[in-house]
């Protein structure tokens, strides 16, 4: 059974949101309070983080921060109000992997949960399914598939899980061109219109990770009006 560990001060939000991944066979601890949060994830394993931002103590950005420098793997969806767009960037920029906007319907966020967890189980059986590191090379960047462990110009670079996937995906398809919603569908794993502000901001934190100058990128190009593509020379 998956375990989730739920950060949310709403407590009638967070017992929905509980009984709701019970039912699909979650394990779910809930915790309202940030400092509390902080102290758990950073001792306890979960498959999934779903962290609120506005927290007691310490806040939702502050915690994921903290799991990001830690360089733990754990999957992270924030929670955000719709008000709150310089958070949810902000979240985005420190790490996390996706958000959702309060209020959300149950629905959605079930689906969503169930991508993350699918692709983290997917990305872990592949890596389980190879015997040794398969070496992913082009130019001065090398990635490593079992390990997860990414090169440019020889040093290590620390990415997230989903900017490992997200990079994975480009330079496994070299000169495939990929619009918003395709990344979602491929490498996020749903297709809710409205999230296109997701594999902007991820792209743009990859860039700065591996690319010599973000701003003329010789990894991941952009197609004006089309989307993004992995250099083939």
């Amino acid at each position: 059974m998956k375990k989730v560990l739920l950060v949310e001060d709403d407590q009638d939000l967070a017992q929905l949101v509980s009984l709701q991944l019970q039912d699909i066979d979650v394990e779910c601890r809930w915790i309202s309070n940030g400092r509390e949060a902080l102290e758990v994830v950073t001792n306890e394993i979960f498959d999934l983080l779903l962290l609120d931002v506005m927290l007691p103590e310490v806040d939702g950005l502050e915690i994921c921060r903290t799991v990001r420098a830690a360089n733990r793997q754990i999957p992270i969806m924030m929670l955000t109000a719709k008000v709150s767009e310089m958070d949810r960037v902000l979240g985005l920029e420190l790490g996390a992997d996706d958000y959702i906007t309060k209020p959300f319907s149950m629905m959605e966020l079930l689906a969503r949960v169930k991508a993350m967890l699918r692709r983290a189980n997917v990305s872990s059986e592949s890596a389980a399914s190879v015997g040794a590191d398969q070496s992913l090379e082009f130019k001065d960047l090398k990635v490593q598939t079992l390990s997860r462990r990414i090169y440019v110009s020889d040093k290590e670079v620390d990415l997230t899980p989903k900017e490992y996937d997200l990079l994975l995906h480009f330079i496994t398809n070299p000169g495939k061109v990929f619009s918003r919603m395709d990344l979602l569908d491929k490498v996020w794993g749903y297709h809710y219109e409205g999230y296109h502000h997701t594999v902007n901001s991820h792209i743009n934190r990859l860039r700065t990770k591996i690319e010599k100058n973000a701003g003329e990128p010789e990894y991941i190009l952009t197609r004006w009006g089309v989307g993004y593509e992995f250099a083939t020379e």
